[in-house]
């Protein structure tokens, strides 16, 4: 587990925000407003023309200069596409700058509403623009960004899970046996013969404003992957809920590009994975002091009594039948 201070974000100062900032030609006139991100640090600020923005400081060590910089690409040619995307600026000739050990980047500050899960007209929007995100995605893929897959999501977090000492011991073994029998579901109903393409990958509610119609931000995640990754986090409720969700949201996504049903029965997989690569997450930025502040809950016997039943529960999940539409003729 990785401690260092840059790591932890233990030398970015209010100071060292400003220098960075006014180091690319912005000069700050007031701010900055921290804005709710855990792995990266993320501020909001105006300047001297009372221009808003938001600057983004990420975290070192998790990727790289090229994998930072293909997600600029990304969202450079989503924009240039008329995609709704929060792309980030070019100043000094340069989305990506450095200072005192950060990479950072500036991105025009849009407000918005939040997207409502239970609006379907919205779903039917968003449904419509993932469409697009992904006739852009289908293009190429990223060369330096990974492919969602088992070794990141499952493996490397089983690792992680197995050393944290956050597990109280008397509930280890429990948990344990309880994550090696939903990574053996896993491995029964994981497909690889998806075509990659490059995804928003991190595609969940909160990553969705509403400004007369959707705003994706946030393409941290950003990597290849199956189209059904980016759709999946928006259902929710009952499966009879989901279905008619997944019949709105499929609909409008097939105005632009195609989707291959045989991708749903990866849906119950990769919630799965999520669940495992969530808490492994969590454990390894335990050293930052963000977390255990934020997570609390994450000592308590309770909550591992609980990972181990949603665990169970998620085998039920995989072992049921897919979600499927109806065809039609």
């Amino acid at each position: 587990m990785n401690s260092s201070p840059a790591f932890n974000f233990h030398t970015l100062t209010p100071d060292t925000i400003l220098d960075a900032i006014e180091s690319t030609g912005i000069r700050v006139d007031s701010g900055l407003t921290e804005l709710n991100s855990f792995e990266n640090r993320v501020f909001q600020l105006m300047d001297e023309e009372r221009r808003r923005y938001v600057v983004k400081f990420y975290r070192p060590e998790r990727w790289s200069e090229q994998q930072i910089r293909e997600e600029h690409q990304f969202a450079a040619e989503l924009a240039a596409d008329e995609v709704p995307v929060v792309a980030p600026l070019v100043l000094q000739e340069n989305t990506l700058h450095h200072f005192a050990g950060y990479a950072f980047a500036l991105f025009p500050s849009m407000g918005g509403r939040q997207y409502e899960v239970d609006n379907e007209d919205q779903l039917e929007w968003v449904g419509r623009f993932l469409g697009r995100i992904h006739q852009v995605g289908q293009r190429r893929c990223f060369e330096q960004r990974p492919t969602l897959g088992l070794q990141e999501y499952v493996c490397q977090p089983r690792i992680t899970l197995d050393e944290t000492a956050l597990i109280p011991s008397g509930l280890k073994a429990g948990f344990l046996a309880a994550l090696d029998g939903l990574i053996n579901e896993i491995g029964v109903f994981w497909q690889t013969d998806w075509p990659a393409l490059r995804l928003h990958g991190d595609c969940h509610p909160g990553n969705i404003l509403w400004r007369d119609g959707p705003l994706f931000v946030d393409l941290d995640d950003a990597r290849n992957g199956p189209a059904v990754q980016d759709l999946w986090m928006l259902l929710h409720g009952e499966r009879r809920d989901q279905l008619v969700q997944l019949d709105i949201l499929l609909e409008a996504y097939g105005e632009f590009a195609d989707f291959d049903q045989q991708q749903l029965r990866l849906i119950e997989p990769l919630r799965a994975m999520r669940m495992i690569h969530y808490l492994a997450w969590v454990v390894r930025r335990w050293q930052d002091p963000a977390f255990p502040k934020s997570f609390p809950w994450m000592t308590d016997e309770g909550f591992w009594l609980k990972q181990i039943a949603a665990f169970r529960e998620q085998v039920k999940l995989l072992q049921a039948p897919p979600l499927q539409l109806m065809p039609m003729y």
